[in-house]
């Protein structure tokens, strides 16, 4: 049984019982039982908000996990666990250099850039500088550079 059927309940027992609404002890009971009907309304009304409330929240929980799962498969096709990555020579045109002579993972090797005269960028490192000079493989124009020491 509801609070709202127990109240109604009780309701029912007054007015059957006809207590005199008159009398002290009829007038508090009359109260009583009006109390107890405005709480169960009140009561059921909170529940129901509650449930309203509640059923939101779990949509949004949905929606945030399709989001999550969203992203996450995003980034699964960004980052393969099996490292078989499949790169495509031809999408990769920017990447044309010479890598010959180069230890790419040594972190203390610094790369140096030149632009030539006919506008090729030439990429070398701190031997090739030592060394005064780099030939052009655009336009065979030779380049010379000196290092100066600062003291």
């Amino acid at each position: 049984m509801t609070i709202s059927e127990k109240s109604a309940y009780l309701k029912g027992l007054m007015d059957g019982l006809e207590l005199n609404k008159e009398s002290d002890e009829g007038k508090m009971i009359a109260a009583i039982v009006d109390l107890l009907g405005d709480m169960s309304k009140k009561l059921t009304a909170i529940e129901d908000t509650t449930i309203a409330i509640s059923d939101e929240l779990d949509e949004i929980e949905d929606d945030l996990d399709a989001i999550e799962d969203y992203i996450l498969d995003e980034d699964e096709d960004d980052f393969d666990d099996d490292y078989d990555f499949d790169y495509d020579d031809e999408d990769d045109e920017d990447e044309d250099f010479d890598d010959e002579g180069f230890d790419f993972g040594d972190e203390d090797t610094t790369i140096y850039e030149v632009e030539c005269a006919c506008g090729n960028i030439i990429d070398f490192d701190e031997e090739t500088l030592e060394q005064g000079s780099i030939v052009c493989p655009e336009c065979g124009e030779t380049l010379e550079f000196t290092t100066e020491d600062e003291e």
